[in-house]
């Protein structure tokens, strides 16, 4: 089991001890979620960016373009919170399922 850390814009994977594993993203972050099997990490930018990450930090892919606040895992699918107070459930191909105002 691992945990996430976001400090200072940097992404950081931790063992529950608190030794690093893999710095995960550089800068830029806000946030960042394993999934429930800790397979895949959501992670939102100050640019409001969302990507899907393997947690060896390579890219699966990009929800979500710009506009985002925070974006978490609802089972398989990904809730983003956008800035204008909306939120889009997408599933993890990127494709909308549903907008709730």
């Amino acid at each position: 089991m691992h945990i996430l850390k976001v400090s200072n814009g940097k992404v950081q994977i931790l063992k529950t001890s608190g030794t690093i594993v893999k710095n995960l993203v550089p800068k830029n972050a806000v946030s960042a979620h394993f999934n429930g099997d800790q397979s895949k990490v959501l992670v939102t930018y100050v640019s409001g960016k969302v990507e899907i990450r393997k947690p060896t930090g390579s890219l699966l892919k990009t929800l979500v373009q710009k506009n985002a606040n925070d974006a978490r895992w609802v089972g398989d699918d990904i809730a983003v919170e956008l800035k204008n107070g909306k939120t889009e459930i997408r599933r993890q191909t990127g494709s909308l399922i549903k907008t709730i105002f």
